[in-house]
């Protein structure tokens, strides 16, 4: 690829949009321009499992014959975004990272899919994920590991992992993910990214036959960008409430581009180093204290304040895989009626990891269910507790930095930090909790530790403060800028 093409792929999706409005750009140039980076890149990187290219090619010529006829042109005209691959695009595969799913072609694509096209966005492909999503890892025994493109061989954060490090890698303008217990903002943290959790029920999710499936409220959708203006700008998008939604906010959101783009004001900042109780990694602390410095240097009043969780950090994990398992547990029942049986005919291709959760559904009583909702009562009311003093909690992403990715399609995180156990699965990610409650929460690159590993700084409002998590985000982008640092750019 010649520099100028590699640059083009690096633009922000708010640039490529105005300059596409504006004939400066062609929709073709743009797409061909990402098509050939994924050519070079996505071997080294295993980000995507379908990519999309002739389609892309073609919505790229309508996009470039639209602005020709001058008519009106969506927010995203001409974009290209990446769609993570457990959810539907109409005619296209979804494989949710697994061996058990084949031939699957969904009619309809999922809601927020259906907002970014119509807004004019252009679709590259799907991309890589962890079996069903279920860990906070990308890799699966189907399509193996996405690697981090700051450290080849280290993972790209799960479960949204292939759209994170598409992003990252310029191989893709903006990247679609959903996050259950972290999945946007870990990988945002392992690839260096920004990761977006809106409130809950801000971004729609449209599912049949239960549309109460997520109603936790643990599943949000959200985007993966460079920046926080571009994150705001997907928001923009994907947001609003959805009459085929019972559990989407009302129409009356925020501005959410605005927000980025404003001021954050005087906010009074909570920095919490190990979010209650976790271990944190001494390299993760280090950069994390540094960016809390920064914050506080730039003029805002900074406490270090840890927000009284009880439960223990074992506990809390143990409960979310608990309450996650339930549901993929109703999910294999739906799609036993529909031919799929995970735990028959398919139990030998799933990931053992996912095959013992789903195992485990069918043991989790349904009154232990509801009696499990005290916990996360108290997860709550401790941040809100901080929230009555605080407008912001700034803490680590992640308690590591990003982990080294296995051969056998099973990579795990750490077993301990420091010396104390932590769950595998999710133990390590300061991000699950925040799924418990629903407030909205944002990851930032927060700087990079002595041996160049990416570290994530999570930013969490008060529930629905969705507008103070953006521009707080945004103030914090601009105190320490770090667009020029992606390696593709400094190759």
């Amino acid at each position: 690829m010649t520099d100028d093409a590699t640059k083009l792929c690096f633009l922000p999706a708010t640039e490529l949009a105005a300059r596409i409005r504006r004939r400066d750009l062609s929709p073709v140039e743009v797409v061909e321009a990402y098509v050939s980076r994924i050519e070079l890149r996505n071997p080294v990187i295993n980000a995507y499992t379908l990519v999309l290219a002739d389609e892309a090619r073609a919505a790229a010529r309508a996009a470039e014959a639209a602005v020709a006829a001058g008519g009106p042109l969506g927010p995203l005209h001409g974009v290209p975004v990446a769609i993570k691959d457990l959810d539907d695009v109409a005619g296209v595969p979804t494989s949710m990272g697994s061996l058990a799913v084949q031939g699957r072609v969904p009619r309809r694509s999922a809601a927020a899919v259906e907002r970014l096209l119509a807004a004019g966005a252009i679709i590259l492909g799907k991309t890589n994920t962890p079996e069903f999503g279920h860990k906070g890892i990308t890799d699966n025994l189907r399509f193996g590991p996405t690697h981090t493109p700051w450290a080849i061989g280290r993972n790209a954060g799960g479960s949204s992992g292939g759209s994170a490090a598409a992003v990252a890698d310029g191989l893709a303008a903006l990247g679609q993910g959903t996050d259950g217990g972290g999945s946007v903002r870990i990988p945002a943290a392992f690839s260096g990214v920004v990761g977006f959790k809106p409130s809950f029920g801000r971004i729609p999710s449209v599912t049949r036959p239960d549309a109460f499936l997520w109603g936790h409220p643990f599943v949000h959708i959200g985007p993966l960008a460079r920046t926080v203006a571009d994150a705001a700008l997907m928001t923009q998008v994907m947001a609003g409430p959805h009459p085929r939604d019972p559990l989407s906010l009302p129409g009356n959101g925020p501005d959410y581009c605005a927000a980025a783009g404003r001021p954050a004001g005087p906010l009074k900042v909570a920095y919490s180093p190990r979010l209650g109780n976790f271990p944190v990694d001494a390299a993760v602390a280090a950069v994390v204290r540094r960016a809390a410095d920064a914050i506080a240097a730039g003029g805002m009043a900074v406490d270090e304040v840890e927000p009284a969780i009880r439960p223990h950090h074992g506990e809390l994990a143990a409960l979310w895989v608990r309450t996650i398992s339930v549901h993929y547990g109703a999910i294999a029942h739906h799609w036993k009626a529909e031919g799929l049986d995970l735990l028959g005919a398919h139990a030998e291709e799933l990931t053992p990891d996912f095959r013992a959760m789903l195992e485990a559904a069918g043991r989790v009583g349904a009154v232990e269910h509801a009696l499990d909702d005290v916990l996360r009562t108290a997860v709550h009311d401790a941040l809100e507790d901080v929230f009555e003093r605080y407008d912001i909690i700034v803490a680590p992403t992640l308690a590591v930095p990003p982990v080294v990715n296995a051969r056998d399609g099973n990579t795990r995180g750490p077993h301990a930090i420091n010396g104390e156990a932590v769950d595998p699965l999710i133990g390590w990610c300061m991000t699950y909790p925040i799924n418990f409650t629903g407030h909205p929460a944002i990851s930032v690159p927060a700087g990079l530790t002595d041996a160049g590993l990416p570290v994530g700084l999570q930013i969490i409002g008060r529930r629905h403060a969705d507008e103070t998590v953006l521009a707080a985000a945004a103030a914090f982008e601009r105190l320490q800028p770090w667009f020029a640092s992606y390696p593709g750019l400094r190759a």
